[in-house]
């Protein structure tokens, strides 16, 4: 990352209830995640992980300050299926979360 660039992360998380709707959707957003960093090299994935508590998958990524998250998840719903993606609250006033679910 640009050490001129100041550096945020954001939490992006998908719900069980969506994956298991849709189990092949985990490996596409990783896919997705993946090829967003080909285009944008100062955005990276820290970690991925399954959370056993919820079955939610989580995945923190580091942006710099500049970039349009909204725009990320517009791109990222145009290649899985049809689903709702809001900010919500976390306990780390530092990061922004989002969740991907299903539409009710």
């Amino acid at each position: 990352m640009d050490e001129q660039t100041p550096a945020e992360i954001i939490e992006l998380r998908v719900s069980r209830r969506y994956i298991m709707a849709h189990p092949w959707v985990v490996q596409a957003i990783g896919g997705f995640l993946s090829a967003y960093f080909m285009e944008h090299p100062e955005f990276r994935v820290q970690r991925h992980r399954e959370e056993p508590e919820s079955g939610a998958h989580l995945w923190m990524c580091e942006v710099p300050s500049t970039m349009k998250v909204l725009r990320l998840l517009k791109r990222l719903k145009e290649d899985i299926p049809p689903c709702q993606a809001q900010q919500i609250a976390t306990d780390l006033p530092a990061v922004s979360s989002y969740l991907i679910d299903s539409i009710e």
